[in-house]
């Protein structure tokens, strides 16, 4: 729906509670079709991941909010998806799956990416980079030669050279953290490829992500290869449960930028319909340290856990922080607190542990 407000008009659809939401444009804008925002109602929309962390609320906000036509591609099965999405299981390591995954789709929202611990991350190099480079290159392919229109590429704060604050212009001034070299210049390699697509072929329509610390209902909480938070809500859980202090590892000063994941799918959301084409931190624009984490974990449990630190392991980079003024300038402002957040996440953890383990887990699949 498009209303005349004097010199602006105002892009709007109405939702299921008949709100109307919407974005102001100028005339000229309308007219030249420079700055409207992209609608996604009954567009035919792929979400590659759209069973996880972050496409789980990406596919339910497409779905229920935009009111597009969503197809879910995973390795999950489809208990997992969205009711209302057509969902296929299908390995994107084979050339002819991702044809098939983009066939006839007009938007692709590619949320791939191996996910794990600092541990695995030096065990097992080639089991993130590998997938990561082949997927990322095959997707973006066969949606060019399905004839996609717009493109979403979720690359990785581990893209970045090591820095206190990260801002987008940065992200090519130096190579990645050697801890983070392999999954990173994996990364990088998508966004280089989106570069020549860009070049060659003048698809201009391709937008890059940086999500940085995702946390939330449906992440990985397995005991091997789980990031900080879901490590210490597991542990955490743990403890409170047996009546053991809860070891937390350094002095908990490291200051680090922590986001819930559905803030991320608005955030990309955002992105895709407000700001194609360009390259974006996804991030709560707030740093929080490990301890305060760490209280806030121990302070929404259900029973009491005292917190012993161990200064003999090592804390990491004393502060990591996601500089959000570009994603800000077109719309986006985290919504969750980290208490909240992190409140959330608990609850879904106590309700569902027992099935935490039957996600698409690479690092426990056989080689």
């Amino acid at each position: 729906l498009i209303y005349e407000c004097g010199d602006l008009f105002y892009l709007t659809q109405p939702n299921k509670k008949h709100i109307l939401t919407g974005s102001y444009f100028t005339k000229k804008d309308y007219m030249t079709n420079t700055k409207v925002p992209r609608s996604f109602m009954g567009k035919r929309v792929l979400v590659v991941g759209g069973t996880g962390l972050i496409g789980s609320p990406l596919s339910k906000m497409l779905i229920e909010e935009e009111g597009a036509d969503v197809r879910i591609v995973s390795k999950d099965d489809a208990s997992r998806a969205h009711p209302k999405a057509e969902f296929k299981q299908l390995d994107l390591r084979e050339p002819k799956n991702c044809l098939h995954a983009c066939k006839n789709m007009e938007y692709v929202f590619s949320l791939f990416g191996v996910k794990g611990s600092p541990k695995m991350t030096a065990k097992r190099p080639a089991t993130f980079f590998v997938p990561m480079i082949t997927v990322n290159t095959l997707l973006m392919e066969a949606a060019r030669l399905a004839g996609v229109v717009g493109y979403l590429y979720t690359s990785s704060v581990g893209a970045y050279p090591p820095a206190e604050v990260f801002k987008e212009e940065n992200v090519w001034s130096g190579p990645p953290s050697p801890n983070d070299k392999f999954a990173g210049w994996a990364k990088r390699m998508g966004e280089l490829q989106a570069e020549a697509y860009k070049i060659e072929y003048n698809w201009n329509d391709i937008t890059i992500v940086y999500p940085c610390n995702v946390y939330g209902p449906l992440d990985n909480f397995d005991s091997e290869n789980a990031m900080v938070v879901p490590s210490l809500i597991k542990r955490a859980v743990t403890a409170s449960e047996s009546g053991q202090p809860l070891i937390a590892w350094g002095d908990g000063s490291p200051i680090r930028d922590f986001i819930y994941a559905k803030d991320v799918a608005m955030g990309m959301m955002i992105a895709a319909k407000n700001g194609p084409g360009r390259n974006y931190n996804i991030g709560s624009g707030i740093g929080a340290s490990i301890k305060e984490l760490t209280d806030t974990i121990v302070k929404n449990l259900l029973r009491p856990v005292e917190v012993n630190w161990d200064t003999s392991a090592p804390s990491g980079d004393s502060k990591r922080l996601m500089d959000i003024s570009r994603i800000r300038s077109i719309g986006f402002e985290p919504k969750t607190t980290l208490e909240e957040g992190i409140r959330d996440t608990i609850s879904w953890y106590l309700e569902n542990r027992d099935e935490t383990s039957k996600r698409y887990d690479i690092f426990n699949t056989p080689k």
